[in-house]
């Protein structure tokens, strides 16, 4: 009659990461040359996005800025000040500290409006924050 079969193999008692530290520098070093490949030459055509972009579902708790192509501020429907911006959205943040708040820039206003409001939104440390953009029909 037979004995063990698994007797006349060897056991090894440590495991050997030198393949796992090979595969690990491989994989780091297609990680580094794909994103500075990924960087460079970067054309941007602001505010459209990718057609494959998927539109995230609104919460109603999320509050929309829109800056309209004549530079007015509106927080949802209301016309608000740089100032009466600041002020609502301290306010929200006292009774939810986090609130998702969107941001819709009309194509034709200066970058610099788009950057004052986030700016705005980071000095009151509001985290959860959208940028709108509408999807390239092809």
């Amino acid at each position: 009659m037979r004995g063990n079969p698994y007797e006349e193999y060897e056991e090894y008692n440590d495991i050997n990461v030198v393949p796992m530290l090979d595969v690990a520098w491989k994989l780091l070093l297609v990680f580094m040359i794909v994103t500075t490949s990924a960087v460079q030459g970067i054309s941007v055509s602001l505010p459209k996005a990718s057609a494959s972009a998927h539109a995230a579902k609104v919460r109603s708790s999320t509050k929309a800025i829109t800056i309209t192509a004549d530079g007015r501020i509106y927080l949802d429907s209301l016309v608000v000040t740089m100032g009466e911006l600041e002020e609502k959205l301290r306010q929200y943040k006292a009774t939810n500290p986090d609130f998702p708040v969107v941001v819709r820039g009309d194509e034709k206003i200066s970058y610099r409006k788009v950057i004052e409001v986030l700016n705005l939104l980071q000095q009151l440390d509001i985290t959860k924050i959208g940028l709108v953009t509408q999807k390239i029909v092809k």
